[in-house]
């Protein structure tokens, strides 16, 4: 494995590729950071043990030809050969190549540990945590705004799917960033719900950011990317498997302050996901369906067994982590860029987002997001397809 290794991270054509997509980072980080999502499968331990201790430059460089070299304190030499066995039948230099220069042709990118967007919380994965996270979209809007998980049954119900809408729509309208993955039934209503509300929304993937999966969510996929992201721990052109579905659950328990589950049945995925955030003290919110509903039967299971919070609204979400509506709407009154906004509007008129952001000087993303705030105080109503200023 020593000679391909080596090669993953000095090739030129790497090094081209990885400078090409991220022109203001490090070559050889970028490159070694791809390298190793091509090689190893999600969540890795031993990948990321090593890379925790060594770098992730260093890291291929010590496992191509000097594992002598390696610390039995960071891996056992049992875990490092049975690695080495795992990871090298993808040792390809042309498959580096192919990721990174895939991602370019997309107009995506990739998120390095040491980036200011990088979302903070998966690193409370430790030697589990993804390598780096391939992206497209915008994630401008991420430092410093909360985030939360929701999730929930693929064959989700109306009253699943309705529930699910309010509650994201809700937190989204309020400024914060709802996590989802992108599947059918639960997860599609935060996204659309969140995305209506003028909000935010993160959609974690089980294949790469190339490819829509499921493909009836295509459209879907193309809105998170304008108002949000889809991110994937998997390189450009990897297909989703059940292994690689479940890996992602981690991710999105981790990236949330808090997960709620709207629906689930009793062996549902969502309750791996909400077992992740159980393990890393994520507050953990379930919401109740009818009794005899049996894809309810995973939340109450997660009512009864796992000391989730019962959930019914936005409301209730933020105060998981101890927000309160309140504290959401009072924190809005002097920001500056509300007081633009208020300022652009007419109390007579209705006016779009776009004709608004025209007068104050913000982005349509912005101002849509702003715009739901203030509605979840009263300050503005929509009419005629706009929006006046309350009098």
């Amino acid at each position: 494995m020593k000679t391909t290794t080596i090669a993953l991270i000095d090739d030129p054509e790497v090094r081209r590729a990885a400078e090409r997509l991220r022109p203001d980072g490090d070559g050889a980080e970028v490159a070694a950071r791809a390298a190793w999502s091509v090689l190893v499968e999600p969540g890795d331990g031993i990948a990321g043990a090593l890379v925790a201790a060594y770098g992730a430059v260093d890291a291929l460089r010590l496992v191509a030809g000097e594992s002598h070299l390696l610390s039995p304190d960071i891996v056992s030499p049992r875990e490092l050969a049975e690695g080495v066995k795992r990871w090298q039948p993808r040792a390809q230099v042309r498959a580096v190549r192919e990721a990174l220069q895939s991602c370019q042709e997309v107009g995506g990118g990739l998120l390095i540990p040491a980036d200011e967007l990088w979302p903070a919380g998966v690193d409370d994965l430790g030697v589990h945590a993804p390598l780096a996270l391939w992206t497209r979209g915008d994630l401008s809007a991420l430092p410093g705004r909360t985030t939360v998980a929701v999730v929930g049954a693929r064959a989700a119900t109306p009253y699943g799917e309705s529930v699910a809408g309010e509650i994201a729509g809700d937190l989204a309208a309020g400024g914060t960033v709802v996590v989802s993955g992108g599947a059918y039934g639960i997860d599609g209503a935060a996204h659309r719900a969140a995305l209506g509300a003028g909000g935010t929304t993160i959609a974690f993937l089980a294949g790469g950011v190339d490819r829509a999966y499921p493909i009836g969510h295509q459209q879907l996929f193309d809105r998170i990317r304008r108002a949000g992201a889809v991110l994937s721990e998997v390189p450009c052109g990897a297909a989703p498997t059940r292994w690689r579905f479940l890996a992602r659950n981690r991710m999105i328990a981790a990236a949330g302050m808090a997960t709620v589950v709207v629906e689930a049945g009793w062996r549902s995925g969502s309750l791996n996901t909400a077992g992740h955030a159980a393990d890393l003290g994520r507050p953990l919110g379930a919401v109740p369906g009818p009794v005899t509903s049996a894809a309810s039967a995973g939340c109450h299971r997660l009512l009864r067994e796992y000391d989730a919070v019962c959930v019914t609204s936005a409301k209730d979400v933020r105060e998981l982590w101890g927000e309160s509506a309140e504290t959401v709407v009072s924190s809005t009154k002097e920001n500056p860029e509300l007081i633009r906004m208020r300022d652009a509007m007419s109390s007579r008129t209705p006016r779009d987002p776009l004709d608004i952001a025209r007068r104050c000087g913000l982005s349509p993303e912005r101002v849509r997001s702003l715009l739901g705030l203030l509605a979840l105080d009263g300050e503005v109503a929509q009419r005629d397809g706009g929006w006046l200023r309350s009098r």
